[in-house]
């Protein structure tokens, strides 16, 4: 049984509702649900056209097979069937079969033939009592005194108190991409999976965030039973390989639906509609040259950019804390995109409204991560595939700053206990750490590292850096080790 766990995010102490409450499917629920389902529904009805029309040639097939299969049954002749369920079978020297005989030996020793006869009954204890009552319900019967309260119950099961710690994981188990919302108890030193939500597809990035999004229906139901005003929540918004961005409350158990999604699932799925159409006739009209093989394969992985809303994998998301309506990812599609998280995010049609209302295109392939600056919250660090990494101020993205790297870039960090330096994770290992004011805008020219770390024997897969403590660092990579760091100046050297 394989499992894959590709993400992971803290949710804040505290921040978790202490009764969650379960997912209803009400008028306005349901409305919100089916527009959902709509848009979806649009970008395949596309594709059962396709499978409508390659079927019929299938009709024609079952034809020909019935008629070479149907003189079977002419062919067989009557004098090749032979009956021996007579001649098998054994007979004693009266005539009578054993099997009848043994049978009807075991009926009389057993005395089966008279198991159905009702005969006299002897007087019981309480034999006065005609009969007794039963209720259908628990609740009916008077001798019960002790009432069980199923509803009670299951909100002590659900409770979450303010010392419980949430971490949730996004993990594939036997191919089946799911959210698990998981709870530690400090005290008593116990981790228990609380609840947990299906994926569309494979689970790339989660992040956390307490802004309820416009289009989200789990706040206005916390608002009616009166538990907790609706400025705050607790969501996670997770990237996967579909173009979308859906949108969960943490607060909603046994949820079916995501509570905002960001993109277009009408437009993306007839976009990679196309592109497979494009492939298969490509593949169809394949030309007998490898020159021209390699140009229609350059052709194929190029993607029309959209300024609205991704058209490829979401590989990284980053969450404003500042501006807490503020959402920014960065996809496989070269773009990076801003989400105003306070409008209305369906749109249908041909209605932009409620796209992206920024889009960055500051790199030359797919973008692997993202992340605001803290202490500088309209500034934004990136790193990419074509082996570089970028920062620059949302607002006048065409001043950025960047820097050349010889390996592509795994993870990103700023320093909290330092507004203008960074961290960068590679490919190769190696762990660079930059001043933003010494870079250039022409990533080309050569930029000195304040530190350089050679971490791990492959791939540093993920890197963080400690707010609480400074200069502690933490990596991990793909050569299965996790590895903490002191990066602060002791003797001129560093730990």
């Amino acid at each position: 049984m394989a499992t894959l766990v590709s993400a992971l995010a803290w949710v804040k102490r505290g921040v978790a509702a202490e009764h969650p409450i379960k997912y209803e499917i009400d008028e306005k629920e349901v409305a919100r649900v089916s527009e959902l389902a709509r848009e979806e529904l649009e970008g395949l009805r596309g594709e059962l056209d396709d499978d409508d029309d390659g079927d019929d040639g299938g009709d024609d097939d079952r034809e020909d097979n019935e008629r070479r299969g149907g003189g079977m049954a002419e062919e067989d002749h009557e004098e090749d069937w032979e009956d021996t369920s007579t001649s098998s079978r054994e007979k004693d020297p009266n005539g009578m079969d054993v099997d009848a005989q043994e049978e009807k030996d075991e009926m009389a020793k057993y005395k089966l033939d008279e198991y159905d006869q009702v005969g006299p009954q002897k007087s019981r204890l309480f034999s006065n009592i005609k009969g007794l009552t039963y209720y259908k319900e628990d609740e009916e019967d008077p001798y019960i005194t002790l009432k069980e309260d199923d509803e009670e119950e299951e909100q002590e099961q659900l409770q979450i108190y303010g010392t419980d710690n949430l971490i949730v994981i996004a993990k594939t188990e036997d191919e089946i991409p799911q959210l698990e919302v998981y709870v530690y108890d400090e005290k008593s030193e116990n981790i228990y999976v609380h609840h947990d939500f299906l994926l569309p597809s494979l689970p790339l990035c989660l992040e956390w965030l307490d802004f309820p999004p416009a289009s989200s229906s789990s706040s206005s139901r916390r608002r009616q039973q009166g538990q907790g005003p609706s400025s705050t929540g607790n969501f996670i918004a997770v990237g996967t390989f579909e173009p979308e961005i859906e949108i969960w409350s943490l607060d909603t158990v046994d949820g079916l639906f995501p509570d905002a999604i960001l993109g277009r699932p009408d437009k993306t799925k007839q976009l990679l509609q196309q592109q497979q159409q494009q492939e298969e006739e490509d593949m169809e009209n394949g030309s007998s040259t490898k020159k021209k093989k390699k140009k229609k394969k350059k052709k194929q992985a190029k993607k029309e950019v959209n300024p609205n809303y991704h058209v490829d994998a979401v590989l990284a998301l980053s969450w404003n804390r500042s501006y807490r309506n503020l959402l920014a990812s960065a996809s496989a599609d070269t773009t990076v995109k801003l989400w105003d998280l306070s409008r209305d995010l369906t749109a249908s049609g041909d209605d932009e409204s409620g796209g992206a209302i920024r889009s960055f295109q500051v790199h030359r392939d797919k973008v692997q991560a993202i992340q605001w600056n803290v202490m500088d919250p309209s500034v934004l660090l990136t790193g990419s595939y074509d082996r570089t990494v970028k920062t620059f101020d949302s607002r006048a993205p065409d001043g950025s700053v960047g820097a050349m790297l010889g390996a592509d870039v795994e993870a990103v960090r700023w320093d909290p206990w330092d507004p203008h330096c960074f961290f960068v994770s590679l490919e190769n290992g190696y762990v660079l750490n930059f001043d933003a004011r010494t870079l250039s805008s022409d990533p080309a020219r050569s930029s000195s590292t304040r530190f350089t770390l050679f971490a791990h024997d492959g791939a540093v897969s993920a890197l963080d850096v400690n707010p609480h403590i400074p200069g502690c660092l933490v990596t991990g990579g793909t050569d299965k080790l996790v590895k903490i760091w002191n990066v602060n100046e002791t003797g001129g050297k560093r730990d």
